[in-house]
């Protein structure tokens, strides 16, 4: 593991543990909510409205970037912090989730994979190598694999395919980063970076930590097989595990993780890709993940879905016309502590941009704040009771459809 990038396990109990993922932007302390910036944007906020509300780590996306405004472009404005003025730890997806669904639009070999672009139509190629470069470029901490991305029901055959396809896939990504690391210009950053880097021309030496991808669908053999490949091949710094919410039944991703906490080394992070609803963070949180995303909050909060202690709720509901209270009486982001749910359901229905943005605001902070409270408990020794109550308390009102 890279100098700059350690993990430090503070406690743990079971399999839960709140620890520190050390980065050349800053520590990370987990388990941690990543908000998804996926065009460089947590959408409808402000990098400011994301350090209030003390996210320590964001996502952007390889995919979009590269497409729009371009990876090159990035590069040239000093990267992705300088660019989006964030100073704190960045992750990339490789964007290999973006470009399996396209189902339509793209054709898999082992080379990598071609496809259209959903913005003009033109054809793109992706590798493994291609991939690295565009990570590169974008200049963000943690990078993920280019790896092969299924339908989470996949028969075995298919899971075994895309599995062993991404293992091939990341020791090219492996060989292409430390090649890119060696052809660099010698001068270290400075770390931390300066708060408000001024855009430059392209970034000089870059510490990255190259997360590998553990696949393997919904068959427990298949996941520990890749587990044990991946963990032979290299001295990881953190470790993801894909191909889960991607249509499979909730019981079979926990089962799924089990497999692979049990499977990988407790020593580093582990990353659950693309999960995020309030109780998978804390089902997670149980099985040993320690960081996660989902665009969820935003997603949701721009359709009026919104998250509380008691459930979700949809705010265009006329029931909320009248109502006094704030969105989640036990939440203290700028939302709940300023306006009503009938001022927020006023401007949701009248089409005011300020209710999509107060929505999407309260649902970020809740997942942080529920993230902070799991670590919370860990540390005090009674995660399993918080854990337990958390879930019922909140599973005790079936969630609205939105």
């Amino acid at each position: 593991m890279a100098m700059c990038f350690t993990f430090e396990i503070a406690a743990t109990l079971g399999s839960a543990r709140a620890a520190v993922f050390t980065t050349p932007h800053g520590p990370v302390e987990t388990p941690a909510f990543m908000p998804v910036g996926t065009l460089a944007t947590v959408k409808a906020l402000d990098p400011q409205d994301l350090e209030q509300m003390g996210a320590s780590m964001i996502l952007g996306n390889a995919y979009h970037l590269h497409l729009r405004p371009g990876d090159e472009l990035v590069r040239e404005m000093g990267g992705l912090h300088a660019f989006m003025r964030w100073d704190r730890p960045i992750l990339t997806d490789s964007g290999g989730f973006q470009v399996f669904s396209l189902a339509q639009l793209r054709t898999i070999n082992e080379d990598g994979v071609e496809f259209q672009s959903h913005i003009d139509g033109s054809r793109r190629f992706f590798t493994p190598e291609s991939v690295i470069a565009i990570e590169r470029n974008l200049g963000a901490d943690v990078i993920m694999q280019f790896d092969h991305v299924i339908p989470g029901q996949s028969d075995e055959t298919s899971a075994r395919d895309a599995s062993d396809r991404s293992i091939r896939w990341l020791q090219r990504c492996l060989t292409e980063l430390q090649r890119l690391q060696k052809t660099s210009s010698p001068d270290p950053i400075s770390h931390p970076a300066p708060r408000i880097p001024h855009p430059a021309s392209p970034i000089p030496h870059l510490d990255q930590a190259l997360f590998p991808i553990v696949q393997g669908g919904i068959h427990s053999h298949l996941r520990r097989e890749a587990a044990e490949s991946i963990r032979s091949m290299h001295d990881w710094p953190g470790f993801g595990v894909g191909g889960l919410s991607v249509g499979e039944e909730k019981d079979a991703m926990y089962e799924m993780i089990e497999v692979v906490d049990e499977a990988l080394p407790k020593t580093h992070p582990r990353y659950l890709m693309g999960v995020g609803f309030p109780e998978d963070l804390v089902e997670g949180i149980r099985r040993g993940i320690d960081l996660f995303d989902c665009v969820a909050p935003t997603r949701m909060g721009r359709n009026g879905a919104v998250f509380t202690h008691d459930g979700r709720l949809n705010i265009k509901r006329t029931e909320y016309r009248n109502d006094p209270r704030p969105l989640d009486s036990d939440c203290d982001c700028s939302a709940c502590s300023r306006f009503t749910r009938a001022y927020i359901r006023h401007l949701f229905v009248s089409d005011e941009i300020l209710g999509l943005r107060l929505l999407s605001l309260h649902n970020v902070h809740f997942l942080l704040s529920l993230a902070r409270a799991a670590r919370q408990s860990i540390l005090n020794g009674d995660f399993d009771s918080w854990a337990r109550n958390w879930l019922s308390r909140y599973r005790s009102a079936a969630p609205l459809a939105v």
